[in-house]
């Protein structure tokens, strides 16, 4: 069966990090896997590394105002439907800018499309209501807080047309021992006996990397000697997220107590190497759809502390895998981050519970399992959604 993912980014963020993973993890003798997007970029050239097939067809994708019976006639729906038949694509799982144009092209031959939600900022207007409850063969949602928003109140549509899987990690890639954090430190020339505060986030207001740095001051009141890092970029070139950037960074440069202690690294490219250098990891967002980061610290039993937003509410055990705190609440932040700076056997216990927590719940092929199965009914099932899954709901539920 030939799956073919659309999508507009061509970067490398958390979306296109949990849909690396699943690729790597798909049963390659049950799945031909490819890959399209308006043109090249660290995304393809990843899931070229792993045997993906992919395309490039320049385009620009929806906006949320999108009109379905308008957007349904521009000419990069002609061309996705002559790649499906060349390809011989029998299953699509899209983002949300390139729906309007992946679902009439599908249609015309016959070929279901999965909505892979990742986000929890897409809005349904009254007249695109019809499109999302009658033309998409499926609607999935990587978190229960994604599925809400997309719902609203009152509920767009029937809560049971969208699905709740949470995605995993690969467990092996993320696991204790599995990579030195020495490169990180080496970089930042501190010893093993130097406490480090990390984070891994890309550059955008709702990271919250300003509540981190005023975190940090309050830890630094209490633990003089401590470190911290970030690891993340501007990786989609978004100007907004640019002048955000930079604004941080003015921020550290400009505070006499954070500029010697407070270093960003810019894209490190394997992420596992800062996981493996933190004490303590850190999600500072005031709204995450999943954070991979969560996920991954857990697999790499590394504590987190998060912000109980979203996502890590769902994934992060409170007390048991690491602690969740108010967002914006950068004091709350600096006393969850202490406690565990000034408490190794804590982290240790914290982190083990977390590495069992992924083991049993978000391994990237528990995950690349259930979305075959969702693939796989969507060929073999008659157009229409809805067909909730017991399983999506014991997810949801486990998780």
């Amino acid at each position: 069966m030939n799956v073919l993912f659309s999508t507009i980014y061509t970067g490398i963020g958390g979306g296109e990090s949990l849909t690396l993973n699943l690729m790597r993890a798909m049963d390659r003798a049950r799945f031909g896997l490819h890959l399209l997007t308006p043109s090249d970029g660290a995304f393809p050239t990843a899931a070229r590394t792993l045997g993906v097939q992919t395309h490039c067809i320049p385009f620009r994708g929806a906006s949320t105002f999108f009109v379905p019976a308008v957007w349904g006639r521009f000419p990069i729906t002609g061309k996705i439907a002559a790649l499906l038949r060349e390809a011989h694509i029998d299953a699509v799982m899209s983002d949300y800018h390139t729906l309007p144009f992946v679902i009439p092209a599908a249609e015309a031959a016959g070929i279901p499309v999965i909505w892979n939600a990742m986000g929890w900022w897409f809005p349904i207007h009254p007249w695109q209501r019809r499109f999302f409850a009658r033309r998409i063969r499926r609607i999935i949602a990587i978190s229960g807080a994604v599925k809400d928003r997309l719902l609203g109140t009152p509920p767009k549509l029937p809560p049971e047309h969208i699905d709740v899987f949470i995605p995993g990690v690969d467990t092996d890639q993320h696991q204790p021992g599995v990579v030195s954090g020495a490169p990180v430190r080496e970089k930042l020339a501190i010893g093993l006996e130097t406490p480090l505060v990390a984070m891994i986030a890309r550059f955008q207001n709702v990271k919250g990397h300003e509540y981190f740095l005023e975190a940090a001051r309050h830890v630094l009141e209490g633990v003089p000697e401590a470190r911290f890092a970030v690891a993340g970029e501007n990786v989609f070139a978004v100007s907004r997220d640019e002048a955000y950037k930079q604004s941080i960074l003015s921020a550290v440069q400009n505070d006499a107590l954070l500029r010697d202690r407070v270093s960003y690294l810019g894209f490190w490219p394997d992420a596992r190497e800062v996981l493996a250098a933190a004490d303590v990891m850190v999600c500072s967002s005031w709204f995450e759809s999943l954070s991979m980061v969560a996920l991954e610290s857990m697999a790499m039993a590394r504590p987190i502390v998060s912000t109980s937003v979203g996502g890590p509410a769902e994934t992060v055990l409170d007390g048991v895998t690491g602690f969740l705190v108010p967002p914006r609440d950068a004091r709350a932040l600096a006393g969850r981050i202490v406690q565990l700076v000034r408490d190794p056997a804590l982290r240790a216990k914290m982190g083990a519970a977390g590495r069992a927590r992924a083991l049993e719940h978000f391994s990237a092929r528990r995950y690349a399992q259930t979305i075959e199965d969702v693939i796989e009914q969507a060929i073999h099932s008659p157009p229409g959604i809805g067909q909730q899954s017991s399983q999506a709901n014991s997810q949801a539920k486990g998780a």
